[in-house]
């Protein structure tokens, strides 16, 4: 960051504060007002204090390190293409990572041209340097106002589902270090929190509640492109939960008991196929994700990571696998429990794994308090019965299991599982919710010999 973003920086604070506050009573209600500029607060200081670990903690103090910084540099140079010429600045904007005279004198400086991954976010980024003179900061801000629109919309969908935990889901939505810090400021991973609470929200609204259908398919069109552009593991992930989730709403609203009970396992199984094609489709052909080949880039990716941090003490192993799914599936538990309970407090070797173990603790001991208390076996049970547990702890284990076998170092899952962090803990505390309405159910229920 520059002395421009001491200057620039704290206008457009100012101009983003006035428009949340004009904005705040439209998208609030006496409860959830609260919570609305607290919550973009920490998303702004996320955006900045991200820059800021980057610039000084990882790199050398002049703006040199990490990724977000690379991020802000290409978008520089696309800045500077269409102050040179607009023409070559659209070219470069719509570009495929393809050969152009207008812009062969900016590509050579373009790292990332040919990295469709990340040649998007630049793209992103350059649409928002437009705006604010190239300026680290704003264009930080950008990104954490994105994402905290579709945690907004992700804590709306979950307060309407669940009212009486307004308060509990603002800490799930919001609150969670991790995700507010990481997923907040010039990075990929902001792009996908924010596009994952819209797609929660458009699934929920659209197609359970079947309210403002039109507007749902277009938010949730446009997040499936986002997260499909830069992480299309969220994707694999989500679809096949959200797919089921649908067709276990809809039985459940057959009013026939003894029909709803015969339909709902042929429910169930249309949408398990559905999900199933769906994904081979959406990923055939995918170097990286086709799921002909999705097991064996996991294994290289792990060994890679592993043994690139192996000796910083940050790597973690969670036994051997041949890149086959069913070796996948042998070690899906430990990578469950690597991504959601680890690193454990003894194993925080610098001050961000501390702060990610003390939060993974607190995971874990939320985890244990509620299966205990309640049973394991009625856990389960309630969770089978009731849709929307379903779905969040089917895609957060999914995605741990993703994110836990493909990682082997924390450093980097500390980042890979934030967009299943917010749905596992709403799962805890709606399922807390509903233990504690049918203990108290039970307390009142007059005794047998009562008359």
């Amino acid at each position: 960051m520059k002395l421009q973003d001491l200057f620039v920086g704290p206008i457009f604070l100012i101009i983003f504060y006035s428009i949340a506050f004009s904005l705040r009573s439209r998208f609030t209600n006496s409860y959830t007002k609260k919570y609305f500029i607290p919550a973009l607060t920490l998303k702004f200081i996320g955006a900045i204090s991200l820059g800021l670990m980057y610039q000084f903690y990882y790199g050398d103090g002049s703006g040199n390190g990490g990724d977000t910084f690379n991020y802000f540099k290409h978008a520089e140079i696309v800045f500077n293409a269409f102050t040179d010429s607009i023409t070559a600045g659209f070219k470069l904007l719509l570009s495929n990572g393809n050969y152009d005279p207008e812009t062969a004198k900016y590509t050579p400086l373009l790292y990332w041209y040919k990295s469709p991954t990340e040649f998007f976010l630049v793209k992103i980024a350059s649409i928002a340097s437009l705006f604010c003179f190239k300026t680290y900061s704003v264009m930080s801000m950008f990104f954490a106002i994105y994402s905290f629109s579709g945690a907004w919309a992700m804590y709306q969908a979950f307060v309407h589902i669940k009212p009486t935990a307004y308060k509990q889901l603002a800490y799930a939505c919001f609150f969670i270090p991790s995700v507010f810090f990481w997923g907040s400021g010039l990075m990929k991973d902001s792009v996908c929190i924010g596009a994952l609470g819209w797609l929660f929200y458009s699934f929920y609204n659209g197609a359970i509640r079947k309210k403002n259908i039109l507007t749902c398919v277009l938010w949730g069109s446009l997040s499936i492109y986002f997260i499909f552009k830069i992480k299309v593991y969220i994707l694999l992930s989500f679809l096949p939960p959200a797919l089921i989730w649908i067709f276990i709403e809809n039985s459940n609203r057959i009013k026939n008991k003894a029909l709803r009970t015969a339909l709902k396992p042929f429910l169930i199984s249309i949408g398990i196929i559905t999900a199933f094609f769906g994904l081979t489709n959406l990923t055939a052909g995918d170097e990286e994700y086709d799921l002909d080949k999705i097991g064996e880039r996991t294994k290289i990716t792990q060994e890679y990571l592993y043994r690139r941090t192996k000796d910083q003490g940050s790597a973690y192993n969670i036994g051997s696998f041949d890149g086959s799914i069913s070796s996948i599936i042998n070690v899906a538990p430990q990578a469950v429990i690597v991504s959601l309970f680890r690193p454990f407090i003894w194993e925080a070797r610098s001050p961000v794994m501390l702060l990610s173990s003390i939060e993974s603790g607190l995971f874990l001991y939320m985890t244990f308090i509620l299966f205990w208390r309640t049973g394991f076996f009625r856990s389960i049970k309630l969770i089978s019965a009731t849709p929307i547990l379903f779905f969040c702890f089917i895609f957060a284990i999914v995605l741990a299991i993703g994110v836990g076998t493909n990682s082997g170092n924390f450093g980097t899952l500390v980042r890979y599982k934030i967009p299943l962090m917010p749905f596992y803990l709403a799962a805890l505390y709606i399922m807390s919710e509903l233990v504690g309405k049918k203990k108290n159910v039970k307390e009142r229920r007059p005794s047998a010999h009562i008359k």
